[in-house]
């Protein structure tokens, strides 16, 4: 059995479970959430605790249990509890803030980028720089914080990807020198190139051209 699906779920007080089939509604102080679970698996409340089991041990059942007991539990904390993360910002002249319920960033763009949240999330800054996101839908608040820091680091990245394209195109030409100096007749190849490319300096150098 999977060690994270057998773990039973508590139920805080003032939120209430809805269960029909494969379909569960979670209500709570801070919203409510719906969804609908794998035909794999099913839940069952038991007063205070929620159990997600699955209905065989098929490969397909037993991968699907953990991530259904976890999207059940996330539902239950964000109804609850909320979720919040945070992000913060660098970069020269980089700032954030908050116009109505939209995002505005100043990231380097000739123009500020704005974000505007879906229902159930709030965004909030602290020092022009730090990005609060908070909501009880712990998947928008993932997808949010993930669509800053894209935008956020857009540049940098392109200019990481040019840094790595260089390093590894100078590895890749150390490993063919390094193969090619370990076989005879390449690395013999090798030394009369380097020769011929000796001798044509030294011709130049010694007899220019008038």
């Amino acid at each position: 059995m999977s060690r994270i699906g057998k773990r039973p779920i508590s139920i805080p007080n003032k939120v209430t479970i809805g269960i029909e089939g494969s379909h569960i509604s979670v209500k709570g102080p801070k919203g409510e959430l719906s969804r609908v679970l794998p035909a794999a698996v099913t839940v069952e409340q038991s007063g205070e605790t929620l159990l997600v089991l699955r209905r065989d041990e098929s490969r397909s059942s037993r991968q699907l249990h953990g991530l259904s007991r976890t999207l059940v539990a996330n539902m239950v904390e964000g109804v609850s509890q909320g979720f919040q993360t945070r992000l913060e910002i660098q970069g020269v002249g980089y700032r954030a803030q908050v116009q109505g319920r939209n995002l505005n960033l100043n990231v380097g763009y000739s123009h500020p980028v704005q974000i505007s949240p879906p229902e159930g999330i709030q965004l909030a800054v602290e020092g022009n720089t730090n990005v609060i996101v908070s909501g009880f839908d712990k998947e928008l608040v993932g997808n949010i914080k993930a669509k800053v820091f894209v935008m956020s680091v857009k540049w940098l990245d392109a200019k990481l990807a040019r840094q790595a394209r260089s390093k590894n195109e100078a590895y890749s030409q150390r490993i063919k020198t390094k193969s090619a100096s370990s076989h005879p007749r390449q690395s013999q190849r090798l030394s009369r190139t380097s020769a011929i490319s000796s001798f044509s300096l030294t011709s130049a150098y010694l007899c220019p051209s008038h």
